[in-house]
């Protein structure tokens, strides 16, 4: 199986403004990134960014930087302009790393893009963990996904899906033995093919709704092939806490 890693990095982020070129045990952050990303087995790592000063960073360490439009609304959006550029075939898996996780497991990276070789029937393909507590489930910035018995995802939300009827009855206090409660992680594998079909589709109202892009595609037919890991990854870069976090990691 061969697959390709495109990090989107932009620089403008509305929490923390030039994230991606932050420090991390003495790189940039987007290079951590992109070092494990060459950790999972891709054949080619590419930072898609808006930002020259990030594109010189990630070229000084050896990677593959690609400038691209201000104007995307998502990073999706940004990977496609990369892989229509560079006229990638149509069957070329794409896995979309984000540029704030210099955590990342190389193998989650690697078990995504395996995911959608194996799922003929799934244009994308992503993760997800098991949901562990009941302050998890009900928090409304973890994003839930329901799966199909064949592991392809049926929606995903902000709320409290699957929600135990009975035992929620009086509130959340815990998660019923057995209830397939899974935090969606925010990683993408896709067909270059499909790429190119996601920027053609309509935004849905649940898209709006839920803030959620992957619903696009969803709502428009399109199958996610959803792979479970049993363990919960780290966390990735919002804020200045959590930089101090995985600065402590990587020390």
């Amino acid at each position: 199986m061969k697959f390709v890693v495109i990090i989107p990095a932009r620089y403008d982020s509305s929490r923390f403004p030039g994230k991606p070129l932050a420090d991390v045990g003495g790189k940039p952050m987007v290079v951590r990134v992109a070092e494990r990303a060459r950790a999972s087995g891709a054949t080619e790592v590419v930072v898609a960014t808006d930002n020259r000063a990030i594109a010189d960073a990630v070229a000084r360490h050896g990677f593959t930087a690609a400038m691209t439009r201000k104007s995307h609304a998502s990073g999706t959006d940004r990977i496609a302009e990369v892989a229509a550029r560079w006229r990638y075939p149509g069957h070329q898996i794409i896995v979309n790393v984000q540029g704030d996780e210099p955590l990342i497991e190389p193998a989650l990276i690697r078990n995504v893009a395996a995911s959608l070789a194996l799922h003929r029937a799934a244009q994308m393909a992503t993760a997800c963990h098991p949901i562990r507590t009941p302050v998890e489930l009900a928090n409304p910035n973890v994003v839930k996904v329901v799966l199909d018995c064949a592991g392809y995802a049926l929606y995903f939300s902000r709320a409290v899906i699957p929600y135990a009827r009975d035992a929620f009855a009086r509130g959340i206090k815990r998660i019923p033995r057995g209830l397939p409660a899974y935090r969606h992680l925010g990683i993408y594998a896709y067909r270059a093919a499909f790429l190119r079909t996601y920027t053609r589709l309509k935004p849905v109202p649940l898209e709006r709704a839920e803030a959620l892009e992957q619903l696009r595609a969803l709502a428009h037919g399109h199958r996610i092939a959803v792979t479970v890991t049993r363990r919960a990854p780290h966390r990735g870069v919002d804020t200045p806490a959590d930089l101090r976090h995985v600065r402590r990691a990587f020390s």
